[in-house]
């Protein structure tokens, strides 16, 4: 008798690109998938602290290079990728976040968060996703969204939309790619301890709002979010696609 095995969770040989490397939930993914064998290029804004997060990652055998990148700048990015690429992991992590009342909105803040949340994320997998087109490759393209994603919550109107519209088009490029053997997921995660989620925690209702909704009764940390960026970039989940991984300790339960 024949048992089934267990597909591979080795990245060998795979070349991976991580936005938004330079801390948080991006560098924990860089730092995941280059565990697991992938060749990793960070990506951030911040080119010093990149470099020097690569020396670290270098001096400890795993193989990483960094990228100046903003998202944001289109042509840029689509520019960098076509040189850099083609890559065959996709972690988009770069994000940003103006939370504020939905009546004390402003134009500035709500242009600024979908430039790089929307647009930013919406052109950077279209890049990544051409050159393995071009190259007759699958891929694998994760973009980091958000329980917000799937509900509301106070003072995250603009933010929540900007997740909402991350879950659609993420499904549409996973409908059109498919067979091209290019799957397109999300990760959502619920509030993780980052320099992002800091302005929250250091508000006691906030925290005790967080802490309310989150069944598992603690706050993420970001080596929660590694695991799931492994599982989608390797053939573990060759089946999977147009899907929202859920990484929220049952806040979207109810």
């Amino acid at each position: 008798m024949n048992f089934p095995r267990t597909p591979s969770f080795c990245l060998q040989g795979k070349r991976a690109l991580v936005t938004g490397a330079s801390s948080g939930i991006g560098l924990a993914c860089a730092v995941a998938l280059a565990e697991h064998g992938a060749d990793v290029t960070l990506a951030a804004r911040s080119g010093d602290k990149l470099r020097e997060i690569v020396d670290k990652m270098e001096a400890g055998n795993w193989s990483a290079r960094a990228l100046e990148l903003d998202v944001s700048d289109v042509e840029a990015t689509t520019k960098a990728v076509a040189e850099a690429g083609p890559f065959d992991i996709l972690v988009n992590s770069a994000g940003l976040a103006r939370h504020s009342p939905a009546l004390e909105t402003t134009e500035a803040d709500f242009d600024a968060v979908q430039e790089l949340n929307i647009k930013g994320a919406y052109f950077l997998t279209k890049a990544v996703a051409h050159g393995l087109v071009k190259a007759g490759r699958a891929g694998s393209l994760i973009n980091i969204s958000s329980q917000m994603a799937k509900v509301g919550g106070i003072d995250r109107a603009v933010y929540s939309a900007t997740k909402h519209a991350v879950e659609g088009f993420t499904k549409s490029m996973a409908i059109e790619w498919g067979p091209k053997g290019i799957r397109v997921n999300t990760s959502c995660p619920t509030f993780i301890v980052t320099p992002l989620t800091k302005q929250t925690f250091e508000r006691p209702d906030r925290r005790v709002w967080v802490e309310e909704k989150i069944k598992l009764g603690r706050i993420g940390e970001v080596e929660d979010i590694m695991g799931a960026a492994v599982f989608l970039a390797s053939d573990a989940s060759s089946l999977v696609t147009g899907s929202a991984l859920l990484i929220d300790g049952g806040w979207t339960a109810d």
